[in-house]
C-alpha cells in the first residue's frame, strides 16, 4: 500500500477538493442538494451527459421513426458496435470483442453456454462461496440443462474466513475435472480485488476455461485483458459507469474464440451482410457481435453512451488514482474517528487490492445503516454486518466522506441507531 498522509480537519478536505483534478465532473451528475451519495457501486447517479443522450436518442426516434437503423451511416442499427469502441479502452481489449448486450445474468448463461462442454472426465464448474448470487444461480442452471446434478458438477472453493477468498486455493481447485471457471473480479461485499492474471494463467495452463464478472470492478478499475487474457467476461454497465436502472449489459470474448458457435443464438447475431436476408440458418458473425440475441435495447443503451464520453474525457487512470486516494482517505477517518465505537474496515488496504469502495463493519451495522439514510447518507448494507461506502471519483468529494464520518459519529454519541429496527426491509 503506498504512503499517503492526511489530516483530521474539513479544511484538508476542502484543499483536497481544491486540488482535484476531475472535479469539474461532480457538475454533471445530478447530485442531491442535502443528500451524501455513497451507494454508486449498486447504482451510479444520473448524469447531464446520460440525459442527454437518452434525449438525443428519442429525438432521433422521433424524427426518423424506423429509419433509425439507417441514420448515422447505421450507428443505431450497429449500436452495440459503436458503444463496445468506448468501452475498449477501459478493459485494454479490442472493440471487436465486446457486445453491448442483455444483462448481467444472461450473459452468465450465454457465456456458460458457449464454452460449458461437459465430457465424461472434465465436466465440473469452478466457483466461490462470495459472488453475488445471480451468477451461481445461472450456473446451476445451466449445468442442470446438460442433464448433469448440481452436487455433482459444481465445485465450489470455500472462503476461509467468509470475508476474501485466497487465490492459491482457487488455483489448487484446478483439477483435472474442471472444465471452466468463473468469479468476480472484486468481491461484492468485502471489496477484495482478485489476482486475475494469476488466477487466469493458472487456468489457462491446466487447459480450463476462466472467464470473469467485472461488475464490481469495470469503471473504477483499469483492466489490461491483452494481458489478463481471460476467455470471456461479463459486467452490469449501471454501477459505476451510471448507465441507469436496469441498463444493458457487457460481454467480452477473447478474439481466439470467435470460431465457436455462440451457446444462445439470436438474429442480431447474424453477419450483417445476410442478416436482413432473413434466411432460417444461422450466419454467426465472427466477432463479438456474434453473441448477441435479439434486438438491441437501444432506450437502455443511450445513457451508457454519455457516460463514457465522460470516461474519455477524465481517462481511466485518473479515475482509479482518485478512486484508491479517497478511499483511502475514508478508511484513514474511520481509523481515526469511529474505531472506537467498534467500527473496523473489512476490505484490504492494499492498492492492488481492493476495488473501489470501502466495507465499514459494525456489529449493528443494519441500524446504523437505516440511521445513516435517516441524516442523508447513502449508503448500503449487506449481511451480515458490512455497511458499504464507495466514493466515486467523478462525483464525490473529499467533503462528502468527510461529513459522512462527521454524521456517522453523531450517530453513534447520540445512539440514534437505536430508534431503528433490526427487521429487514426489501432493498437494503
Amino acid at each position: 500500500m503506498s504512503k499517503r498522509k492526511f489530516e483530521l480537519t474539513l479544511d484538508y478536505a476542502k484543499k483536497m477538493d481544491q486540488e482535484d483534478e476531475l472535479k469539474s465532473f461532480r457538475d454533471r451528475f445530478y447530485v442531491k442538494e442535502g443528500q451524501i451519495f455513497m451507494d454508486g457501486n449498486s447504482l451510479g447517479l444520473c448524469s447531464k451527459d446520460a440525459e442527454n443522450s437518452l434525449l438525443n436518442m428519442l429525438n432521433v426516434w422521433k424524427k426518423e421513426a424506423i429509419n433509425i437503423w439507417g441514420t448515422e451511416d447505421g450507428k443505431y442499427l450497429n449500436y452495440s458496435e459503436y458503444l463496445a469502441g468506448k468501452i475498449a479502452p477501459l478493459l485494454n481489449a479490442d472493440a471487436n470483442e465486446i457486445a453491448v448486450v442483455g444483462s448481467t445474468t444472461m450473459n452468465v448463461h450465454q457465456a456458460i453456454s458457449t464454452f460449458y462442454k461437459p465430457t465424461k472426465d472434465r465436466y465440473k464448474i469452478l466457483v466461490d462461496d462470495l459472488n453475488f448470487p445471480t451468477d451461481r444461480y445461472a450456473v446451476d442452471s445451466q449445468i442442470r440443462l446438460k442433464g448433469l446434478k448440481v452436487e455433482d458438477a459444481l465445485k465450489v472453493v470455500k472462503s476461509k474466513d467468509g470475508v476474501m477468498i485466497d487465490e492459491d486455493t482457487v488455483i489448487d481447485a484446478m483439477t483435472d475435472d474442471v472444465a471452466l471457471v468463473l468469479l468476480p473480479s472484486v468481491l461484492y461485499r468485502s471489496s477484495q480485488l482478485l489476482d486475475m492474471k494469476k488466477i487466469t494463467n493458472a487456468a489457462k495452463e491446466r487447459g480450463i476455461y476462466i472467464g470473469w464478472d467485472l461488475c464490481h470492478s469495470i469503471g473504477a478499475i483499469s483492466h489490461d485483458f491483452k494481458d489478463i487474457d481471460p476467455d470471456f467476461a461479463i459486467w452490469c454497465n449501471y454501477k459505476y459507469l451510471s448507465g441507469g436502472p436496469g441498463a444493458t449489459a457487457g460481454l467480452f470474448i477473447n478474439k481466439k474464440h470467435f470460431n465457436k458457435h455462440a451457446g444462445l443464438a439470436g438474429w442480431f447475431g447474424n453477419n450483417d451482410k445476410t442478416q436482413f436476408q432473413l434466411n432460417h440458418e444461422f450466419d454467426q458473425d465472427k466477432t463479438a457481435k456474434g453473441w448477441q440475441t435479439g434486438t438491441p435495447n437501444l432506450l437502455s443503451m443511450a445513457p451508457i453512451e454519455g457516460t463514457l464520453n465522460m470516461y474519455k474525457e477524465a481517462g481511466m487512470d485518473k479515475i482509479r488514482k482518485k478512486s484508491l486516494q479517497i478511499t483511502a482517505y475514508l478508511m484513514y477517518l474511520i481509523d481515526e474517528k469511529l474505531s472506537k465505537y467498534g467500527f473496523r474496515v473489512g476490505n484490504p488496504r492494499e492498492d492492488e487490492k481492493r476495488g473501489g469502495h470501502v466495507c465499514l463493519i459494525h456489529d449493528d451495522a443494519y441500524r446504523i445503516n437505516s440511521a445513516l439514510k435517516n441524516n442523508g447518507v447513502i449508503p448500503d448494507f449487506r449481511e451480515p454486518n458490512v455497511i458499504r461506502l464507495a466514493p466515486i471519483a467523478l462525483y464525490t468529494s473529499y467533503e462528502d466522506v468527510y461529513k459522512l464520518i462527521e454524521i456517522t459519529e453523531k450517530i453513534m454519541e447520540n445512539k440514534e441507531y437505536e430508534n431503528f429496527t433490526n427487521e429487514r426491509s426489501v432493498v437494503v
